[in-house]
């Protein structure tokens, strides 16, 4: 009896102790310095930045290869267009979910918390801008059911392209959302960490509505798109004057200036303008020649800036970096005069001028081309020619398809943006890209990246599905909007 009666108080003193325990456990362990959850305003700072910092590296380097901006010379299987061997860049796909899923914090915030209200719009926006750069690049990806861990999906389907774009919560009816959330707000707390426009909300649906001329002209092969655009376009109010542009401004000096200023000397000297750019350029007499790359180092011939063939084979092909024309000193010594470019008002009149042209929309192709050429020399920081537009550039001139004429001008402009380039070839065809040195990929551009080998060991069954339908992840399977 005594020692039930022991046990029996015993048993009490610990299940008073351990409740005690328990019921104070949660203020021990807790540390009264780390947030338990981040402020909006530091993760809007964050994506904005992290995105712009990271994918202009991505845009320039491995974008830049894709589009024929630059050609490696070493370290070069991407080149040659091993997609599924990222080396120096060529893996985008974490940049963009890692960014979306911080983005989509914000949106859950701004929709559980009044004080983080004003978040939405601007959240939506950048949501459908990284949505559209994701599934342009890759076609079908984890969408919809992404992010969604603590419902208990962790592995998340494929959503299709077409539904991407256009179904409820995709590209087009989020920007329509972020503009409507923006316009409906009608609080005095402020946008805090908008480095992109200050906290401007106005700038926002500017911002947006230059998105949904871009989303539009896009999938115009696929759908009827005209009287969308005529709207946005008789509404004027996108993106207009580089004024309003949508950039993030590099410094000179660490830790914000481009990223190519901070690599290796040989990591840098491994990029070199491309016989496609050099071309292109040549061609038009363009001035920009001067801001983009350097004079090559053996200048005896007088032919100052040269390119070199994509995709050489380094392990046969000699080559001396002297005879070959750098990235001018905008990407490395001088990078407080360069942008992380998320859109322009040239390349959104670049993308009317099109629409114009292909009469989607009732306006003045000549001038809106005119116009975006004006903004994209402004933009790269060089005089314009006073006859360029008359001349070498003239509009239609000289049996000149306008198309081409476009979609080329777009296309010298999108440097620091590679990615948009080889996006908008696979689009239109335009600039004729060249047939590799040394392809591994049968002599054919890529119209899609791979999905990464991570998806096939983390996410396999949906995966599965996916690279069926694209014939075993292949790099020649087009998108939706190309097919």
């Amino acid at each position: 009896m005594k020692t039930i009666i022991k046990f029996t108080i015993l048993s009490l003193l610990l299940a008073i102790g351990i409740s005690s325990c328990t019921k104070d456990f949660e203020e021990l362990n807790t540390n009264p310095n780390a947030p338990v959850s981040v402020q909006p305003s530091l993760l809007l700072r964050q994506v904005i930045y992290n995105y712009g910092e990271e994918m202009s590296y991505e845009g320039f380097v491995a974008g830049g290869l894709l589009s024929q901006h630059m050609t490696a010379l070493d370290f070069n299987l991407f080149d040659r267009h091993a997609l599924k061997s990222p080396q120096l860049g060529g893996n985008p796909w974490p940049i963009f979910y890692r960014n979306l899923r911080d983005n989509q914090i914000i949106i859950n915030q701004s929709r559980a918390t009044p004080a983080f209200a004003v978040y939405e719009g601007p959240a939506l926006i950048f949501k459908a801008y990284m949505t559209a750069g994701l599934t342009d690049i890759f076609g079908d990806v984890p969408y919809s059911e992404a992010f969604r861990g603590l419902e208990g999906i962790v592995e998340p389907a494929y959503d299709l392209q077409e539904d991407i774009y256009l179904q409820p919560g995709g590209i087009l009816d989020n920007l329509d959302q972020g503009i409507a959330a923006i316009e409906n707000y009608s609080s005095s707390i402020a946008l805090q960490g908008d480095v992109l426009f200050q906290g401007d909300l106005d700038a926002w649906v500017r911002f947006a509505n230059s998105l949904k001329i871009k989303a539009l002209m896009r999938i115009s092969s696929k759908e009827n798109v005209s009287a969308g655009l005529q709207a946005l376009y008789d509404d004027q109010n996108y993106i207009s004057s580089n004024s309003q542009n949508a950039v993030f401004n590099f410094s000179d000096s660490e830790p914000n200036n481009f990223r190519m200023a901070r690599l290796r000397a040989g990591d840098f000297n491994n990029f070199v303008m491309s016989e496609t750019m050099e071309e292109v350029l040549e061609g038009l007499n363009d001035q920009r020649v001067e801001v983009l790359f350097r004079a090559r180092g053996n200048n005896g011939n007088g032919e100052d800036f040269n390119g070199l063939l994509n995709g050489i084979d380094a392990s046969s092909t000699s080559v001396t970096l002297a005879d070959y024309s750098l990235a001018g000193t905008i990407f490395r010594e001088n990078t407080g005069a360069l942008d992380a470019n998320y859109m322009t008002a040239w390349e959104t009149n670049f993308l009317l001028a099109e629409a114009a042209e292909r009469g989607l929309i009732t306006a003045s192709a000549q001038t809106l081309y005119e116009t975006g050429v004006t903004q994209a020399y402004e933009y790269w920081n060089t005089a314009l020619p006073a006859n360029y537009l008359t001349t070498d550039a003239a509009y239609a001139a000289n049996a000149n398809d306008p198309i081409e004429q476009i979609i080329t001008q777009k296309w010298i402009a999108s440097v620091i943006n590679g990615y948009e380039g080889w996006i908008e070839y696979r689009r239109t065809g335009f600039p004729a890209l060249k047939t590799i040195s040394a392809s591994f990929n049968n002599d054919l551009i890529p119209v899609r990246m791979p999905y990464p080998a991570e998806e096939a060991s983390l996410n396999a069954e949906n995966y599965n599905v996916a690279a069926a339908a694209t014939n075993d992840n292949d790099i020649n399977v087009p998108v939706w909007w190309d097919e």
